[in-house]
């Protein structure tokens, strides 16, 4: 059953394409900086935190210097939480098409994380100019991100297909995922890096699965080093897991969408 409901999404492959293009226009749509505002939102969040954390607070930050520090880790949680958001109310909010036209309404919510993918993309730019402009090589173990890009996608896309889901019986998910992503921000080594926490809380920290992840970018990208396997893989692990139950409670639930919604 879920090999058939893949081949089902594979075959409109295309029609997914074509949303995800339709999402990129329609939210940049009459935006006076366009695309810019994929650079904008990382990096005023890595000018307020630096001059608090980097200078106020003085937070730990490895020797690293706190801008790119920081940068590292924001463009990927920006990544994770802009899918989520985007995603959540993308089915609700294309009522109309769900209620008169047949297709695997998953692509609905696969085409918003594919343009907050694009937004990743065109943060990243900003972010190989942080590491010229602080002299820090590129390290041969930047071989490593499209493994943690690909754990971070898994994960979002449970996430994702869960509460968009969801969302249409229970409206009041709108509010609960911008809290929890707030909260959650705070729970992943983002703003303090992972040495941070104490050994004996190190385990059950571990198994937020954007620790691993968000750890794992700066380990390739500033570091040279590669991401802690043991705790990567249970991060994998989990974010299989809910990519899997969320999948199946998607097409469970997609038979009554058009009903309810």
């Amino acid at each position: 059953m879920v090999a058939q409901y893949f081949k089902d999404l594979f075959h409109s492959r295309e029609l997914l394409w074509v949303w995800t293009q339709r999402e990129i226009r329609v939210r940049y749509k009459q935006s006076l900086l366009g695309s810019l505002w994929a650079v904008l939102q990382p990096l005023s969040m890595m000018l307020i935190f630096t001059v608090i954390f980097g200078y106020f607070v003085r937070v730990p930050n490895d020797g690293i210097p706190y801008p790119i520090f920081f940068y590292s880790a924001i463009l990927p949680w920006t990544l994770f939480a802009n899918s989520i958001t985007f995603s959540v109310p993308s089915l609700i909010n294309n009522m109309n098409l769900v209620t008169k036209v047949y297709f695997p309404r998953e692509i609905i919510p696969l085409a918003a994380i594919g343009s907050a993918l694009l937004d990743y993309l065109i943060g990243s730019v900003l972010f190989f100019v942080l590491l010229l402009i602080y002299h820090i090589p590129f390290h041969t173990t930047l071989f490593f991100l499209p493994l943690l890009l690909a754990v971070q996608i898994i994960l979002s896309l449970g996430i994702s297909l869960l509460c968009a889901a969801v969302i249409v019986f229970l409206r009041d998910i709108r509010f609960i995922v911008p809290l929890t992503l707030q909260l959650w921000m705070y729970l992943t080594p983002i703003i303090y890096p992972l040495s941070q926490v104490p050994e004996r809380f190190r385990g059950l920290y571990m198994l937020n699965p954007m620790a691993s992840v968000i750890d794992g970018y700066r380990r390739i990208t500033l570091l040279g080093q590669p991401p802690e396997w043991g705790y990567l893989a249970i991060s994998a692990t989990i974010s299989i897991g809910i990519f899997l139950l969320a999948f199946l409670y998607f097409k469970k639930a997609e038979d009554i969408f058009a009903d309810i919604i």
